[in-house]
């Protein structure tokens, strides 16, 4: 699947993404971004097993957090590092709209993952993404990403159930194109 730069993703959340440009450096490419959150909204926990991601804000405030850690916060001007493999989150703390600017390296699936759930999203007008696509991308990139917060009966057991009915079915036409998963 082939993006164009700029390319902007929104949910039914309050959050949007700019896909900017992708960056060529001697240790790889990485994927420059423009983030805005709503008050109050943000990705929910989620790790990215092979990308590390910084962000740095350019007006808000900035909650953040680790798996298992306190919250912390970030203010205009102040840079967040989230490794690759260690759960995160980030939101818009207070009553204004977060704005940041980072990027995501190596790319990667990225562009075509945070795309694909944001149309689910918008697809079932709820933070929570049409079902059938959510077992499709939770299940065949789930060596890329995870989202904590969902039991681990259901990755393991439901997404896949859902992912081969959604097959069975004829529900993944929209994702013929899809980029093959990374390997382990």
């Amino acid at each position: 699947m082939t993006y164009s730069f700029p390319h902007t993703i929104k949910n039914p959340s309050g959050e949007k993404i700019t896909f900017q440009r992708i960056e060529t450096l001697p240790q790889g490419d990485r994927l420059i971004v423009e983030s805005f959150c709503k008050p109050g909204s943000g990705p929910i926990m989620h790790t990215h097993f092979k990308q590390d991601e910084g962000l740095t804000v350019v007006s808000g405030k900035m909650g953040y957090q680790a798996l298992g850690s306190a919250p912390r916060f970030a203010l205009p001007g102040e840079s967040v590092e989230f490794k690759r493999g260690i759960a995160h989150r980030f939101w818009a703390e207070g009553d204004t709209p977060l704005h940041c600017t980072g990027w995501i390296a190596p790319v990667n699936t990225i562009v075509f993952f945070l795309s694909a759930v944001y149309a689910a999203q918008q697809k079932s007008g709820s933070e929570q993404p049409e079902r059938f696509d959510a077992a499709y991308l939770l299940t065949r990139y789930k060596a890329e990403y995870d989202l904590v917060g969902i039991p681990l009966f259901v990755k393991k057991i439901i997404l896949p159930l859902t992912y081969q009915l959604g097959k069975l079915l004829g529900k993944y036409k929209h994702f013929k194109e899809a980029p093959a998963p990374l390997k382990n």
